[in-house]
């Protein structure tokens, strides 16, 4: 445990480059640099390569309603939905802060997002970024465990972002993640878990984009009841924001919720409708 604390303290070295006065699509930039492979801050569920520039504000409300399964019975999960709410702000333009507060499991996150390398035209082929989170799950109850300590309701995620802006219309992005919970709801389960993330964008338009993502956990309990997050949706850019509409079989929208808790079963049509809608300051 202390190995994995000493990793995420250890210090963020980002190079510098010099920053796009705006992120719009187009295939030559003067400085050679690829420039919005995606627009939102995440595909769906997993980060996406975006950063918020030096100096700006971005508050991310999400919402994910309750499965869709019921139907009528919690009025197709409208009756049952989760919000997070996200504030990051741009330290530098290759550093981003961020904090949250979800409501599932009430969980509060507190995350460095960082970018590395940046995909040139006639250079470097992909943009990396690294990102560590730190999550404080408060909802944890204490007369249900009365053994729990502090440290327990702690986790911690180490993800590395790889992305390509393939062509003009579509991007590309892979994301090997380490996630380690103090406590976890299956017994059989190692604390600390491995997943790869995969995900895509592709424009449709000048506002509008088809997003995908998947997470395939490589370490999951054979007795474990939770699932691969499986999600698509759409991103609609209106000037000052980015609205994301999607469907997922993963209702925690925090790293380690998505990846190690999530459970529902498209077969089953046991999915999720949420959104995303971000606003810059």
């Amino acid at each position: 445990m202390k190995i994995v604390i000493l990793l995420l303290l250890i210090p963020i070295f980002a190079f510098s480059q010099d920053d796009l006065l705006s992120e719009i699509d187009t295939d030559d930039t003067g400085n050679q640099y690829a420039t919005a492979a995606f627009k939102g801050l995440k595909i769906v569920n997993f980060e996406s390569t975006k950063l918020v520039a030096k100096k700006e504000l971005t508050f991310v409300v999400a919402h994910r309603f309750g499965s869709i399964e019921r139907g009528l019975d919690n009025f197709f999960g409208l009756d049952e939905a989760v919000t997070r709410l996200n504030f990051v702000y741009g330290l530098t333009d290759c550093i981003n802060i961020s904090a949250s507060r979800s409501s599932f499991q009430k969980i509060y996150n507190f995350a460095v997002k960082y970018r590395l390398l940046r995909q040139q035209e006639n250079g470097f082929p992909f943009t990396v970024v690294g990102l560590n989170e730190l999550n404080i799950n408060t909802g944890l109850d204490k007369d249900n465990l009365p053994k729990l300590e502090f440290n327990n309701r702690l986790g911690y995620t180490t993800q590395l972002l790889i992305s390509r802006k393939v062509d003009k219309n579509l991007s590309l992005l892979i994301a090997p993640t380490f996630f380690h919970d103090n406590y976890v709801q299956v017994d059989a389960q190692d604390n600390s878990q491995f997943a790869v993330g995969l995900g895509g964008r592709y424009k449709l338009s000048t506002r509008w984009s088809l997003n995908m993502d998947y997470g395939l956990h490589l370490n999951r309990a054979d007795n474990s009841p939770f699932t691969n997050p499986l999600s698509i949706g759409v991103d609609l850019e209106t000037g000052g924001h980015v609205f994301q509409m999607h469907f997922t079989n993963a209702q925690p929208m925090n790293t380690n919720g998505f990846l190690g808790q999530g459970s529902g079963d498209w077969g089953d049509g046991d999915f999720y409708f949420g959104f995303n809608l971000s606003r810059n300051f």
